[in-house]
């Protein structure tokens, strides 16, 4: 047999290139591409509260600009209305009932008061089943290790040390006996300065380390102690005090992602880096009580509590773009990560890659769920369990689950038409109700206790 020539070497080549370089340009990244990722979580906001979503008072030009220079998914929404199950989905790429983490806290009785010392190490001991749950599955800072990037942690969360949710460094210590539940230490980013995330950046440049940050500040999360001169700004545009003070939050976030974003630019590092923005979940502020949320907004299934804004920014990666149509979800972030850095999704993980155009377009529906923030039992989250979500092009199903005792009506919503969710279309569309429930139970039905 003739070995090949030279010309059909060359042309085989040239073809090789050809189709490497298109499937690049359709899923929007080079595969031996190690980008910077930065994850911007913030804390307690409603997806009606920034410049770019339109609010009339709320300023948030640096998130505005994010917005404005990334891929932007108006209709993206968390997999739960409560911060822990949502940040555990987000940094793991699954579920609630996949990483065993569906509240806050787990339940039980205590005859002195939450959050004083006996209590946190009360809780400690009985989280730690769940704690171990959760554990099992890869974290994205772990998986990203196994390409040599390091990782920080600062700002909210719940998964005990920084060491155990996979980062090489970090400001949370976890131990109960020094206030440690959802943050401790870490909870001073963003509210007394950016430092250790700088001190880290500037580690990992001189290092010539590929990085991960998670940026998860207390912000605009209660309390709500702006710095005076934003509060004034806002008292006189609102109606009572305690909406000035959150709307203020709201700026005081906006001006310490800028901070970030302008330190990244300040090292060069603007085009290497992917900058993902979403909000853990919603928020609607009480007008007569301060520092507390209305019904309908965090812990709720309502819109208010699980929708919110998702940016991926990645100049010359990913072309800018407000997109109002496509559904994404929280779940997908994990595996936009992994695939931006050349990575397969994890068997387990139900995201998409979001950059696949493919992908995104045959993407019919998502899913959320709310659950009690005590849990029960980390092994039947059915027992927590209050609605699951489903949304499916206009339509929003809201279906009641066992520890929705007060209210087993289901709800549903032309969302598109009706944001606000105040008219339930369930009775005058019963076909449109019992193909969106069997949907639900072929994603995961609470009777069979996982994912069908």
């Amino acid at each position: 047999m003739k070995p090949p020539s030279m010309n059909f070497i060359l042309s085989y080549k040239i073809s090789l290139t050809v189709v490497i370089l298109f499937l690049s340009a359709s899923f929007g990244f080079s595969q031996t591409e190690k980008p910077n990722i930065i994850y911007i979580l913030s804390d307690d906001q409603s997806w009606t509260d920034y410049g770019f979503t339109g609010h009339p008072h709320i300023e948030t030009p640096r998130i505005d600009q994010l917005a404005a220079e990334g891929l932007t998914f108006t209709r993206g929404y968390v997999t739960a209305p409560l911060c822990s199950p949502s940040l555990a989905s987000i940094i793991t790429g699954l579920y609630p009932y996949q990483h065993g983490i569906t509240g806050n806290d787990p339940e039980f009785i205590f005859e002195k008061p939450r959050y004083q010392t006996d209590w946190q190490e009360a809780r400690s001991r009985l989280y730690k089943d769940y704690l171990d749950e959760f554990q099992k599955h890869p974290t994205v800072p772990q998986l990203l290790q196994k390409l040599g990037y390091v990782s920080f942690q600062s700002g909210k969360w719940w998964g005990g040390h920084w060491k155990e949710g996979g980062f090489t460094d970090g400001m949370t210590h976890g131990d109960p006996t020094r206030g440690g539940r959802h943050g401790d230490e870490g909870l001073k980013i963003g509210r007394e300065g950016m430092d250790p995330i700088f001190d880290f950046m500037d580690q990992a440049i001189a290092d010539q380390d590929p990085f991960f940050i998670w940026y998860a500040p207390f912000l605009p999360h209660s309390p709500h102690t702006p710095p005076d001169s934003l509060l004034q700004k806002y008292l006189p545009k609102a109606p009572t005090e305690a909406v000035a003070a959150y709307w203020a939050m709201c700026e005081w976030l906006d001006i310490t992602v800028g901070q970030l974003l302008d330190k990244v630019e300040e090292e060069g590092l603007t085009d290497n880096t992917l900058v993902v923005f979403v909000t853990d979940n919603g928020w609607i502020q009480d007008p007569d009580r301060p520092n507390r949320y209305a019904p309908g907004s965090k812990q709720d299934p309502q819109d208010m509590g699980i929708r919110t804004p998702i940016i991926y920014k990645w100049p010359g990666k990913i072309s800018p773009r407000m997109d109002t149509e496509n559904l994404t979800s929280s779940i997908d972030m994990a595996v936009t990560t992994l695939a931006a850095v050349g990575m397969e999704p994890l068997p387990d993980m139900q995201g998409i890659n979001v950059l696949d155009t493919k992908a995104l377009s045959k993407r019919k529906q998502i899913y959320s769920m709310d659950f009690s923030h005590d849990m029960a039992a980390v092994d039947q989250p059915e027992q927590t369990l209050e609605n699951r979500i489903i949304i499916s092009g206009t339509w929003k199903l809201i279906d009641p689950g066992t520890a929705n005792a007060d209210n087993q009506e289901v709800l549903l919503y032309d969302i598109l038409e009706d944001p606000m969710e105040t008219e339930n279309l369930a009775d005058e569309r019963p076909k449109v109700v019992k193909k969106l429930l069997a949907d639900l139970d072929k994603w995961w039905s609470a009777e069979a206790g996982s994912k069908q």
